[in-house]
């Protein structure tokens, strides 16, 4: 069985280099080929030096391959499209694996993973500093701090999270089934759209894969002082709200809605503002995290609004397809 583990980054040297030390040390069981595609997403740091140092470690199994234009998804589709493994593993280049990572893949998919096509796990948090009291457990997801507990459970329509980008492995089979990862979610310059990986879980769903939820597939993700900041997110909500305003063009939930928007999204931030105004929520005794996701539940719903009546999606339709393949030299570039 082939693993191919695909990488994409841009301009995260100093963080790359212990993503690949983690993959580099991580435990292989026999009968796991594992190959590292690096995809440098048109980097300006050193990023393609770093690959290169690092390739004699990998003994043949680390390679690179650079895509110039900007934005995750298309360095992802360009990965995917390079590589032919049976399994493709997804992380980013600011986490580390596991040591049982790669045992816990095998695991699941030969062990006893017949009709299994895709699995993700916890993605839990390496703090830069500490974290801060107004952080509650309601936004997690903006710092890519993941944890459903330690209970393995199908992922599918009942499943309360998504596949999570950072720490997923696929079938190969059922990616080509669902098509390539959408660009018109594509995060560049002052546009900080994402959500490509929701967009992907609802296809996968959607066409019939089956996921599962493995508690002991971890990835440990770095937190940088830089995003324990209200401001950062505010403008994480914002835009993730638009993201899936975008979603919804071409897919509405099965709920009510009002004004093009779901009404639990409304109902939700309406409650906080009405929270807000409320003197005994600014009364209570520790309460600021409380406070701050009322806030963001109205952060969410205005993104959510312009993404679905206002947000002007660039090079709309125009993603690459996983039939067209975009092998270097006809295989990896090293």
């Amino acid at each position: 069985m082939v693993l191919d583990v695909i990488l994409p980054t841009f301009n995260r040297q100093a963080l790359l280099g212990r993503t690949l030390e983690s993959l580099r040390l991580a435990r292989v069981p026999a009968g796991l080929n594992v190959r590292v595609l690096v995809v440098d997403n048109a980097s300006t740091d050193g990023t393609g030096q770093l690959v290169r140092h690092a390739a004699p470690g990998f003994a043949g199994r680390l390679h690179y391959l650079f895509e110039r234009t900007p934005g995750k998804p298309f360095a992802l589709n360009a990965g995917i499209a390079a590589t032919d493994g049976d399994l493709i593993g997804l992380i980013d280049d600011d986490e580390e694996v596991d040591s049982a990572w790669f045992e816990c893949i095998w695991q699941q998919f030969a062990a006893g993973g017949a009709g299994l096509d895709f699995i993700g796990g916890k993605c839990l948090p390496r703090w830069e500093s500490p974290r801060p009291s107004w952080l509650g457990g309601g936004y997690l997801g903006v710092i890519g701090w993941v944890d459903p507990g330690e209970s393995p459970r199908p992922m599918g329509d009942a499943y309360e999270g998504i596949l999570m980008g950072g720490n997923a492995v696929i079938r190969r089979s059922a990616l080509e089934r669902a098509g390539p990862y959408s660009t018109a979610l594509s995060r560049t310059g002052t546009r900080l759209l994402g959500c490509e990986d929701e967009d992907m879980y609802h296809r996968l769903v959607a066409i019939g894969a089956r996921g599962s939820y493995v508690p002991e597939l971890v990835i440990y993700h770095y937190v940088p002082a830089r995003r324990l900041t209200k401001k950062y997110f505010r403008q994480w909500c914002f835009w993730r709200g638009v993201s899936l305003g975008v979603m919804d063009r071409g897919r509405r939930a099965p709920v009510a809605y009002l004004a093009g928007v779901p009404r639990y999204r409304i109902g939700r931030a309406v409650r906080g503002v009405f929270r807000l105004a409320n003197p005994v929520t600014w009364a209570r005794p520790g309460g600021d995290a409380d406070r701050f996701e009322y806030e963001l539940s109205c952060w969410d719903l205005a993104g959510f609004f312009w993404g679905k009546h206002f947000y002007r999606v660039p090079g709309a339709g125009k993603s690459q397809s996983l039939s067209q393949k975009s092998r270097v030299g006809g295989g990896y570039a090293a």
